[in-house]
């Protein structure tokens, strides 16, 4: 019997899931079961004789449990990663494929392949930073600080939370001042007038926004998305047909690199779901770190 630590964070999404329906859930499977809620102190300190970690939770707590296992001596045993997500926007499942139903999720678990997963290491702050989804200045990280501002009125359900945070990013743009940037991504330059720039691992951010469609997290690539202000109406259409739900598809100026440098005078930046303020214009390197985490996704 494989043994496994549920790593559960209770306040996560809709609360749909409690700890005695998920416990209950994977043994029924057959699966020996630790629990431990990442609200509680001493999560981190993981069961040896598990087999591997299963994450509970949504984008956040996928973060939260990365970055505990980055802490940890290469000498020390490192863990797959099962997921299942009950988050609010489940960025990261979604790029790796995971969605239904609990218990169908569960059953994969038996016959299944790892994917490699890459994490993008940030490099000019206060101290080195890392990210799985994406590192970004501009018109994303004031949606961040306008939402924060926002919380008790932005709806009861994921979904009215992804939908208010869309019509708010549209409501930004309107007034948004773009600002030069000086971007060098593999020795390359793509200096310009940005409204917002995304490093990113994965092929959405935020609401469920799909700016690199293409981006695959375990191919050792960053995937750079620039929005100049002469997309400013490109940008915006794309916006109104995620609110209206149109199914228009649209694609934006995006380039692959390993490493990429920023130079630009925005104090606000984000990494993940973490709004970033600095007090100084900083030179900002990023590279990507191959293969950091495993995670494991059904055998097709």
């Amino acid at each position: 019997m494989k043994r496994t630590t549920l790593l559960h964070n209770p306040t996560a999404g809709d609360n749909d899931f409690s700890k005695k329906e998920l416990t209950k859930l994977i043994k029924k499977e057959g699966f020996d079961c630790a629990y431990a809620s990442v609200k509680e102190d001493g999560w981190d300190e993981f069961e040896e004789d598990s087999d591997f970690l299963i994450i509970a939770g949504g984008d956040g707590t996928v973060r939260r449990v990365a970055k505990a296992l980055m802490k940890r001596r290469q000498l020390q045993k490192q863990y797959p990663l099962a997921l299942l997500p009950h988050g609010t926007a489940n960025n990261v499942a979604c790029a790796l494929g995971i969605d239904g139903e609990a218990k169908d999720i569960v059953q994969q678990w038996h016959h299944h392949r790892l994917k490699p997963f890459d994490i993008g290491k940030v490099q000019g702050l206060e101290e080195d930073m890392f990210f799985l989804e994406a590192f970004g200045l501009g018109i994303f990280p004031r949606l961040m600080k306008v939402m924060s501002k926002l919380e008790s009125e932005i709806g009861d359900t994921a979904e009215e939370r992804l939908h208010a945070a869309k019509r708010v990013l549209l409501e930004i743009l309107q007034t948004y001042e773009a600002r030069h940037c000086e971007i060098i991504a593999d020795g390359k330059e793509f200096s310009g007038n940005y409204l917002m720039i995304e490093v990113m691992n994965i092929r959405s951010i935020g609401p469920n926004l799909i700016l690199a469609p293409n981006a695959d997290p375990g191919d050792g690539l960053l995937e750079v998305v620039l929005i100049e202000e002469t997309h400013r109406n490109k940008f915006e259409s794309f916006l109104r047909n995620e609110i209206d739900e149109t199914g228009q598809e649209f694609s934006f100026k995006t380039i692959q690199a390993k490493r990429v440098k920023i130079n630009c005078d925005w104090k606000d930046m984000h990494i993940d779901d973490e709004r970033i303020k600095i007090e100084k214009p900083a030179e900002i390197n990023i590279q990507i770190m191959p293969d950091m985490l495993e995670f494991i996704l059904a055998d097709k």
